[in-house]
């Protein structure tokens, strides 16, 4: 626990101007970021009295080492600057709203050349227009096959698109007049985008102008006596009716408004958005939150506001947004938020009518919404407690393991072996944290030496982290052999350890910086004792390490002769075995999509600047590699985009290879030899 004033700045130091701070623990992470209106007095704050400050504000204050700002010239940059900072740093004492679903939207995806209409989930893409978010997806389901009626837009996918367009006859909407069929030339390219702006005009709540319109074109038909047409425009207008009746009129016509309310307590506080466009209420989300620093409602607002906004422009953010509380600088907020949208934004509290009706109804969804997570989450809290505690006993650790880590070897037959690290936290899976390994210090089949070189490159890293922060003046000197370093690939990719010089500390979460409390391994004593080797030649004392073996489930400790038998009802062994299902999960996916990656390998994977659209010239001008490896040097520059340099080294590379197997008829055991003609035996 650090004492405050050892890291605080002299008063003459801060300036009094607009800025964002930051505070670092001692290992460099940031971990809380602010903004204010004038640093000096705001920063002042943090480094009175310990006893004066509040519980949450004093942990951390006592938990950070050093203390660092940035001067803006605005409120508004400051907002700008504080929402990408705890974007990029993700500071463990700041609110970080969490999504307490994946919400499905409907997507109109109008950078293609014929618009689809489907259900997305998750990051929003740009070129993408986006409405909801929706409850359930059947919502959205029933809402576009009613529209569909009217504006017949492409809901297939790509490859249903392209077969349709390849045999010239359409899906079975496009024969029951609920698509256009634009993959068969029935509608151009620009009379499908008409269409589909259509869709996205009367979703976005321009619904009265487009139904009157329809009901005038279908009253001058029934005056021409077109009665048909007319009855079908009679059908679209109760189609559409039908649609807007699935979205209450809950404000006046044509009103476009964001209403966030709050519910809190003590320790968490929970967030309900409903979208109105229109006058209808067109979507709905909720967040919830650890109140992890001290924070009042209209703070709670502000992180609501950078959470929902920071990533919107234009019409996603509304011209009206309705808030139980003014930020502490409503002014800025107001300013940012038009900044987003491109014009004016009001930014408000309801007083009366409509509207304060509305946000009652929204504050009762946050309430029930915060009742709901605490009613699941105590039985959660009080179960990974015990399970920790039940550990920490069967151990012998003095504490509870709050960080555990898992490893995991996967490999088939000897081939593609690879290693997995996941981290739980409290229980709980931080998949951000996950990484996988590749073996590359030896060959072959040896999950004992395999998880000996994981956990000496893993705590290695460790080391490399605690020497580059200066927590002691010299790494201490290996008693055994290091493994070589090879590559680490993380859960999006993959890596190689760094020979050079580590990066600048930027306050970033390190790959290995934090240590965990235990180390868990899948297997028994043998790979326990290779665990505690490897730690062991690094000169870390202070982790524990056991390992569960899977065909009874006994925990394994180091230089122990018998294992640590945790009842079956357990609630620690339940939390081990997820740790380590978790790990072999991970393990064996990773080893799945590397042996596929080899399985679907080429011989033209080794020319140099041979991309993928140039292999694929190549394969379908000649059929196969086989008859690629065949042709001359001039028979293969005739591919377009093929030139002599490279067809060259096509040729070169084909020569290089050996020849494939032959195959085998395995009912009559013949060879099976092809020809240009096909196979023959």
């Amino acid at each position: 626990m650090a004492d405050p004033s050892s890291y605080r700045p002299k008063p003459g130091q801060i300036p009094d101007s607009p800025g964002v701070y930051k505070f670092r623990d001692e290992h460099r992470r940031v971990i809380y970021v602010g903004k204010a209106k004038n640093l000096r007095q705001r920063l002042a704050n943090y480094f009175q009295d310990l006893a004066a400050l509040h519980p949450r504000t004093r942990t951390m204050v006592t938990t950070a080492a050093s203390v660092e700002w940035t001067v803006v010239s605005t409120e508004v940059e400051a907002l700008q600057l504080e929402y990408s900072w705890i974007k990029e740093f993700d500071p463990r004492f700041n609110v970080k709203y969490r999504d307490d679903k994946s919400y499905p939207y409907l997507a109109v995806t109008l950078d293609e050349e014929f618009p689809r209409v489907q259900v997305m989930r998750g990051a929003k893409k740009k070129g993408v227009r986006y409405f909801g978010p929706y409850g359930h997806a059947w919502a959205i389901r029933e809402t576009v096959d009613l529209m569909l009626r009217v504006f017949p837009v492409r809901t297939c996918s790509a490859g249903v698109f392209r077969n349709a367009a390849r045999t010239g006859r359409p899906c079975l909407l496009g024969y029951i007049g609920k698509c256009s069929a634009p993959c068969v030339g029935r509608v151009t390219p620009e009379e499908h985008r008409e269409l589909a702006d259509d869709f996205c005009d009367f979703m976005a709540g321009r619904t009265g102008t487009y139904i009157r319109r329809l009901e005038k074109d279908m009253m001058a038909a029934a005056e021409e006596m077109e009665y048909e047409r007319a009855a079908r425009l009679r059908d679209d207008v109760e189609a559409l009716k039908r649609a807007m009746e699935k979205s209450a009129v809950v404000l006046a016509d044509a009103t476009d408004a964001d209403l966030i309310a709050v519910a809190e307590d003590e320790l968490e506080a929970a967030v309900q958005i409903f979208h109105v466009r229109g006058g209808r209420v067109r979507g709905q989300r909720g967040w919830v939150t650890d109140k992890v620093e001290n924070v009042d409602t209209s703070g709670l607002v502000e992180h609501a506001l950078q959470q929902l906004y920071g990533e919107e422009t234009g019409d996603s953010v509304p011209k009206e947004v309705l808030v139980p509380a003014l930020p502490e600088d409503p002014d800025a907020v107001s300013q940012w938020l038009a900044g987003r949208r491109g014009s004016q934004v009001s930014l408000r509290i309801p007083q009366r009518g409509d509207k304060k009706d509305l946000m009652a109804t929204v504050q009762r969804n946050a309430q029930q919404a915060l009742g709901l997570h605490k009613t699941k989450r105590a039985s959660d809290l009080t179960t990974r407690s015990r399970a920790l505690e039940e550990i920490a006993e069967a151990l012998g650790l003095d504490t509870a393991p709050l960080r555990i880590e898992c490893f995991d070897i996967s490999h088939l037959q000897g081939d593609d072996v690879v290693a997995s690290m996941v981290v739980f936290e409290d229980g709980l899976a931080r998949k951000s944290e996950y990484r996988r390994f590749q073996i590359k210090g030896f060959e072959g089949q040896d999950d004992v030496r395999s998880m000996h070189e994981v956990i000496g490159r893993r705590f290695k890293r460790y080391l490399q982290e605690k020497e580059r922060t200066g927590e002691w003046e010299e790494t201490p000197a290996p008693t055994g052999p290091v493994p070589a370093p090879g590559a680490d690939t993380t859960a999006p990719g993959t890596a190689s350890e760094p020979d050079a010089e580590p990066r600048e500390d930027d306050g970033r979460p390190k790959r290995f910086a934090y240590p965990p409390q235990l180390v868990v391994v899948d297997g028994g004593q043998p790979q326990v004792a290779a665990a505690k080797r490897a730690l062991d030649e690094l000169g870390i004392d202070d982790i524990a390490v056991c390992g569960l073996a899977k065909r009874l489930e006994e925990v394994w400790l180091p230089e122990d002769d018998d294992p640590v038998v945790l009842p079956r009802s357990s609630e620690g062994l339940y939390l081990l075995q997820r740790v380590r299902d978790e790990a072999h999960r991970f393990a064996i996916t990773y080893q799945r999509a590397k042996r596929a990656k080899r399985i679907r390998s080429s011989p033209l994977d080794a020319v140099a600047g041979l991309g993928e659209t140039r292999k694929q010239a190549l394969i379908k001008h000649f059929g196969s590699v086989k008859k690629l490896k065949q042709a001359t040097i001039d028979e293969i520059c005739e591919v377009p985009g093929i030139g002599r340099r490279t067809a060259e080294s096509v040729a070169v590379a084909l020569a290089s290879t050996a020849p494939a197997a032959p195959a085998v008829n395995t009912a009559t055991g013949e060879i099976i030899e092809e020809n240009d003609g096909g196979s023959t035996t």
